[in-house]
């Protein structure tokens, strides 16, 4: 049921971004959606459909909610755009940073384990060969 072009239910939502109805009650009861309620039924406008999009992307990125939170309230609010695009940059700066370090970790768990499993390798060798 579609009130009209500019709205939408939560099935069509969750239909649309590949959720579930109860991932997007979360974000409602987190307070990072807010639909309209005509009677028992939820109807989300163009603005709720863009949070969701954003919430859905930044928890892809790694932010926490806390962090999407802040990043979609201050496009309403003060500092206004200027600020959540300073706030976000500043945010993907510490993300990317954590990542560069989680790459660097990973390849040197990579270097060890190809170094333990040539020394298996080569001790197996010694074993089957006496």
């Amino acid at each position: 049921m579609t009130a009209d072009p500019q709205t939408w239910t939560i099935a069509e939502l969750a239909a649309e971004y590949d959720v579930t109805l109860r991932t997007i009650r979360f974000y409602e009861d987190k307070g990072l959606l807010t639909p309209e309620r005509r009677g028992t039924v939820r109807v989300y406008h163009a603005r709720d459909k863009v949070r969701l999009g954003l919430i859905l992307r930044g928890k892809r990125l790694g932010f926490s909610l806390d962090q999407i939170a802040t990043i979609v309230d201050m496009y309403d609010a003060e500092p206004g755009e200027e600020g959540q695009l300073a706030y976000l940059l500043d945010q993907i700066g510490h993300r990317r940073a954590e990542l560069e370090q989680r790459r660097r970790d990973i390849d040197e768990t990579l270097t060890e384990l190809a170094e333990v499993e040539r020394r298996c390798q080569a001790d197996l060798e010694t074993l089957r060969t006496k």
